[in-house]
């Protein structure tokens, strides 16, 4: 797991330290989010292009979650499918800041998808994690600290999650382009207690990088850290700030369609629960395609979770972003 952070922060600093070449038209990293449902409403990062532009986005994840364990203190039960969706909106103002706001609506569900996942990972070797002894698309979720219900989530329930507030501004617009983020998230959540929301205000900034290798070949490092206010479900949970970050490689496959690799490492919000798929930092590694149409694009991507921990066993992303006549280049 330490070789993966030092990866994906070497990444961002490998960037910082480039010499200068031409001016930066990396389009953005994929704008993926950890969909863990303990850890997706806790500002969980969602990286974005250094360059400032208007947009409105709408975006698409649907996820599988198994994890199934318990500790001295804890007893965690995940068995479940999410779809997250949301609309977001992003307006330049005075040429040098850019305002961004993100409303979510998420649904659990029982799911379809535990015999395809089955056999997906028996084809490549992987392990299940004890799915076989659960039986087939059946719901669990439920989170316990000493026989107490902390989190008790609902099959079927749909839920405005919690809105997110951004400003970003520039502090290098040469190459390599550099931005800064602060982030707020609110707690609009509709019921924290189902793990539909947090129920406190989150709060986290972010440095991002991004620079173009070649003519076809552009690269994006981002890190961050977040202090996530209390969870507020049927109990309190006090939590711990963490630490993010990010590497990206774009490629630029054709004029219209561009190739994105993306390694992310987010450390554990929790407290210690003692156990590790909760306390060690997650890992996401996503490959996906993003195809533009004159100004807007379109975008697919798919993620899986390299270190088994804090992570959806994988995620499908899609989005489609319409980019405004103000963005800055």
């Amino acid at each position: 797991m330490k070789l993966l952070f030092a990866v994906a922060v070497g990444g961002f600093l490998l960037l910082v330290c480039l010499m200068p070449g031409i001016v930066v038209a990396f389009d953005g990293p994929l704008p993926i989010k950890n969909q863990f449902p303990l850890s997706m409403y806790l500002l969980s990062p969602r990286y974005e292009s250094p360059r400032l532009q208007d947009s409105l986005t709408l975006g698409l994840t649907y996820s599988s979650i198994y994890m199934v364990r318990k500790s001295r203190d804890y007893n965690v039960g995940l068995d479940l499918e999410s779809a997250e969706f949301s609309l977001g909106l992003r307006k330049v103002i005075l040429d040098s800041i850019e305002l961004s706001a993100e409303v979510p609506v998420v649904v659990f569900t029982s799911g379809i998808m535990d015999d395809a996942i089955n056999k997906y990972h028996e084809a490549l070797g992987f392990g299940n994690y004890g799915r076989r002894n659960r039986p087939l698309n059946a719901f669990l979720f439920s989170v316990k600290e000493k026989g107490k219900t902390l989190i008790e989530g609902r099959d079927g329930y749909i839920g405005l999650g919690d809105i997110r507030l951004g400003i970003k501004t520039p502090l290098l617009t040469s190459d390599p382009l550099i931005s800064v983020m602060l982030e707020l998230e609110l707690p609009t959540g509709s019921n924290p207690g189902a793990g539909i929301g947090s129920g406190g205000v989150d709060a986290g900034g972010s440095i991002m990088v991004g620079k173009d290798i070649t003519n076809n070949l552009s690269a994006y490092g981002a890190v961050g850290v977040v202090f996530p206010g209390n969870y507020r479900g049927r109990e309190t949970i006090g939590l711990r700030s963490y630490l993010h970050a990010t590497t990206a490689l774009q490629y630029d496959l054709s004029r219209p369609l561009l190739l994105i690799g993306q390694l992310t490492v987010q450390g554990a919000a929790f407290p210690d629960t003692q156990i590790p798929q909760i306390d060690r930092p997650a890992a996401l590694f996503a490959i996906g395609a993003r195809y533009k149409l004159d100004k807007n694009t379109i975008e697919l991507s798919f993620i899986e979770d390299p270190n088994t921990s804090g992570a959806p066993d994988f995620s499908l992303n899609l989005l489609y972003k319409a980019v405004g006549k103000g963005t800055a280049e």
